[in-house]
């Protein structure tokens, strides 16, 4: 598409995602498909597109008449909030694999995203000229992965185990794969025919459930022609109901043409989408956010969907403006005066938009995925304190950009916690603070948030007698310091009798009670103690509130150092999902911990996953993605939440005032 032709296609424009698991080639897959709309987006030697990976790529292109806007999202587990995104804008989808039935499992992650968005999808086995299993047994692996039904459109045809073209098994033609051209129309190989017929009533016998007037003929023996089968197929596969699975090569263009033609026929309308959203069909313009960027030169770009209307640049919603209407015929941005409903575009200066923002007040906020709780976090700082207001700046635009990134400021430790996904997510965090703000940051591990608490019940007298000149300070305080049970917290008694410390007094002692659990012996606060005052004693003109506070603190003091004070950490309820095939992995991981297995369980509705759920002590939890992930092919995730504190193991006593390593 260049500039804003008319539209001269049937269909309104539409969308699709480009999802899978990281190698899977998708990018590679967009670019032939790009290549086939009459878009190069890469030659020889040409380092003018960004290289893929962590985060999703807007193109727009033409594909025989029909508008078409592509998202080519990153497959890093990571990096799955972009994906998400993508997906809540998106007609259709792509799920992008590889020929190896042992990678099925890496496909749930996304497969589970579709669910969730209910958005339809085609399965595409990339790189089919490796395929080195029969093509019904990698379908069915990944079906395990999926609640969809999978069905095979083609049939491969294989020459000396490497599949060199296909059959349709609809309109049961047999074409040879031509590198980056279409396939050619071949005679159907004599060796594949039997195979073929099966596969075909396969198919046919599978949307004749789905049809009872189709069912019925099959019963009855009747010839079923491609039209009825196209017809139903493209029923289902537009209500999710099934999938197709297709092969091809994005590397050698095999396969691509028939992708298009697939997606032109069976991409739902993008009304289907706006009603999943609960778009009225009638009002004025509405546009969603999808995605947050800031260009070096554009500025802020919010990429949006367009539900409904046509949008033109300048246009105001009461709430905010739009300053400038993108698309992206290619790898840079193109201006247009206007955005017709079902484009994905990029609009300039929305200011105050996030992802999810939707531009049109009167519909309000519509669906859109929540970010992934943190899995990870580093405390981050600069060695300048001058650069400490523009570090603050470019972290608030690193949020607005990415909403699986949180920021948090940690009052025990003082550490400020860029938290995410992984390792790789805060990498590329850091490394646009690098280019985009030349800020070169220090990252540490966070400190450790440990408590202390006593042993022991300890009795303590503390006085206080000064003469300045003028007024002195008098006070006399005798004490109780005793332990609670863990999670009581702090209590403070008052068993004085006979006025040995007035009324007006006591407060004062409790606040200071209170203020000195802060700090303990160790550094730490101190927290499940009960102190009690007994007795005390006072002088009529130097007694004060601040001479009793002071009283109070001194022999606080006195006596944490004396009642055996030891130090807790937090201990977390920890669940971590993975592959059941890695369920003894993980539970050694977490034993390897410290951790208590507390029990497993299969995943609701992911077939072959597991849940475990163990008891883990926060000071083991800073590395546990990245070990996690080594021992799960990276696939194993995890939630948390503080459950307790428990005395700490021995080893933190010497570490207790260092930061966590990396």
């Amino acid at each position: 598409m260049s500039g804003h032709e008319p539209h001269a296609g049937r269909h309104a424009p539409r969308s699709c995602a480009l999802i899978g698991p990281h190698g899977g080639g998708k990018t590679m897959l967009l670019e032939a498909l790009m290549d086939m709309a009459g878009v190069k987006l890469r030659h020889a030697g040409d380092k003018s597109l960004p290289e893929p990976g962590t985060e999703t790529r807007l193109f727009n292109c033409t594909y025989m008449g029909d508008d078409w806007s592509l998202l080519d999202c990153p497959g890093g587990i990571e990096f799955g909030a972009e994906a998400a995104a993508a997906l809540c804008v998106a007609d259709m989808a792509v799920v992008v694999a590889e020929p190896d039935p042992t990678r099925a499992p890496a496909l749930r992650p996304a497969l589970a995203a579709l669910a969730a968005a209910c958005v339809p999808f085609v399965l595409f086995i990339n790189k089919a000229d490796q395929l080195a299993v029969p093509a019904a047994e990698l379908i069915s692996a990944i079906q395990a992965e999926t609640g969809t039904r999978l069905v095979a459109r083609e049939l491969p045809i294989l020459e000396q185990g490497r599949m060199v073209g296909y059959v349709d098994l609809v309109s049961e033609r047999a074409y040879r794969y031509r590198e980056r051209l279409a396939s050619a129309v071949v005679a159907l190989p004599g060796d594949v025919a039997g195979e073929e017929h099966s596969a075909h009533d396969a198919l046919v016998d599978t949307l004749a459930d789905r049809d009872d007037a189709l069912l019925e003929k099959v019963i009855g023996g009747e010839a079923v022609s491609a039209a009825e089968l196209f017809a139903r197929l493209r029923h289902d596969v537009g209500e999710g109901t099934l999938a197709e699975v297709m092969f091809g090569s994005g590397l050698h263009g095999n396969g691509v043409a028939r992708l298009w033609k697939t997606l032109r026929h069976d991409a739902p309308d993008p009304s289907a989408a706006a009603r999943r959203h609960g778009v009225a069909p009638e009002g004025g313009p509405l546009a969603q956010v999808f995605k947050v960027s800031y260009a070096s030169q554009a500025g802020k770009l919010c990429y949006a969907r367009i539900w409904r209307g046509t949008l033109r640049d300048g246009a105001s919603d009461g709430v905010m403006r739009v300053g400038g209407i993108f698309a992206f015929p290619g790898p840079e941005a193109q201006k247009r005066a206007e955005a017709r409903a079902g484009e994905l575009v990029a609009l300039g200066r929305l200011e105050g938009a996030v992802a999810g923002t939707v531009f049109g007040a009167a519909q309000g906020r519509l669906g859109f995925p929540a970010p992934p709780p943190a899995v990870y976090a580093l405390a981050i700082t600069v060695p300048d304190h001058k650069d400490d207001v523009r570090l603050s700046t470019a972290l608030g635009r690193l949020l607005e950009e990415d909403t699986a990134l949180s920021l948090t400021r940690d009052p025990e430790t003082g550490d400020t916690r860029l938290e995410g996904q992984g390792e790789a997510h805060l990498a590329r965090a850091v490394e646009r603070l690098r280019k985009g703000w030349g800020l070169n940051v220090t990252l540490a591990g966070p400190k450790l948030r440990l408590k202390e608490t006593i042993r022991a019940t300890v009795q303590e007298h503390a006085r206080l007698k000064r003469q300045t000149g003028g007024h002195g300070q008098f006070a006399d305080v005798k004490l109780e310091v005793a332990p609670r049970a863990r999670g009581e917290g702090f209590l403070f008694i008052d068993r004085v009798t006979g006025g040995a410390v007035p009324r007006q007094y006591i407060p004062a002692v409790a606040a200071a009670a209170e203020e000195a659990m802060a700090k303990g012996p160790f550094g730490y606060p101190v927290v499940d103690v009960t102190v009690t005052l007994q007795d005390g004693g006072f002088h009529s003109v130097d007694s004060s509130d601040m001479a009793f506070k002071t009283a109070t603190r001194t022999g606080i003091a006195e006596a944490l150092a004396k009642a055996g004070t030891m130090l807790l950490e937090p201990v977390h309820k920890v669940r971590v999902s993975a592959p059941n095939t890695h369920t003894a992995a993980v539970q050694r991981l977490l034993s390897a911990k410290r951790g208590q297995i507390l029990g497993y369980e299969a995943k609701p509705g992911w077939h072959g996953w597991d849940e475990t759920l163990a008891l883990v002590p926060e000071a083991e939890l800073h590395r546990l993605i990245l070990d996690l992930r080594a021992q799960t092919a990276g696939l194993g995730t995890f939630v948390h939440e503080f459950d307790h504190l428990a005395e700490a193991a021995a080893h933190l006593a010497e570490r207790a005032a260092k930061p966590a390593g990396l």
